[in-house]
């Protein structure tokens, strides 16, 4: 007996699922073995049934469609579902197998599990990697809010008004919390200068960003050079231009 191909189905609008699962009623070949209504119960759920293939929204709560994936470390094939066109083709180039676009006809979903069917009929089967796109659809946006990050099996959502300082290490940063956590995400520091509120934050070194409310006091400490004291107690060097953008943003 031939093997069905496992389709995991995620998207928070029941109406989007109830259609999808109706079109799927005249394909045997395929299995639809789960579905959840958000990001995150979808990194879990495709880690525990691992799925051929993930029909995914992409603007869905907790965790969007692109944040769930960056999340994955082998994701399976992905047919974007989505009432938004704007990364269309940037999903194609980093690896989809479709880009259906909000609302679709049973004619114009029959074939895209046609070009899954050839797909996987592929040797060798390869597993595509969508960090390039979580990349290029992070780099479009302005003032970032929230920050995901896989912390060993766990996932942690870390709110931006909850961070005090950002530190560099290496192709890494440490995030630190008010609340005395660590986190280690892999991303620029470039990437956090540019997303991060600039009311809020202030690059004061080229390894710190430190959140503007959470300065205890700047000491001096030696000739053209000071640091910060940050009201978790922790020290943090000020280089000679992050002084001067501090001093812009404090109006000293």
């Amino acid at each position: 007996m031939k093997e069905k191909i496992k389709i995991l189905l995620i998207d928070d609008e029941e109406p989007a699922r109830i259609l999808i699962k109706n079109y799927l009623e005249k394909h045997d070949d395929f299995e639809l073995v789960g579905e959840c209504e958000d990001g995150f119960q979808g990194a879990i759920k495709i880690k525990e049934l691992k799925p051929d293939l993930v029909i995914l929204d992409i603007q869905m709560p907790k965790l969007n469609g692109f944040e769930m994936l960056e999340l994955i470390d082998n994701p399976p094939r992905i047919i974007f579902s989505t009432a938004y066109d704007e990364f269309a083709l940037k999903a194609f180039e980093f690896g989809a197998a479709d880009y259906l676009l909000k609302p679709f006809s049973q004619k114009r979903f029959d074939k895209a599990l046609e070009k899954i069917i050839q797909k996987i009929s592929e040797k060798p089967h390869p597993r595509e990697s969508f960090a390039g796109l979580f990349n290029f659809v992070s780099s479009q946006q302005d003032i970032i809010k929230r920050i995901v990050v896989k912390n060993n099996n766990d996932i942690a959502i870390i709110l931006t008004d909850n961070i005090e300082r950002i530190e560099s290490q290496d192709d890494y940063v440490f995030i630190y919390t008010f609340s005395g956590e660590r986190y280690l995400k892999n991303s620029t520091m470039n990437y956090f200068e540019q997303h991060l509120d600039p009311k809020e934050f202030v690059r004061v070194h080229r390894t710190n960003i430190i959140r503007i409310d959470r300065i205890s006091k700047i000491e001096i400490w030696e000739k053209d050079s000071q640091i910060a004291i940050m009201k978790s107690k922790e020290k943090v060097n000020i280089s000679r231009s992050g002084y001067q953008r501090l001093r812009e943003v404090l109006n000293m």
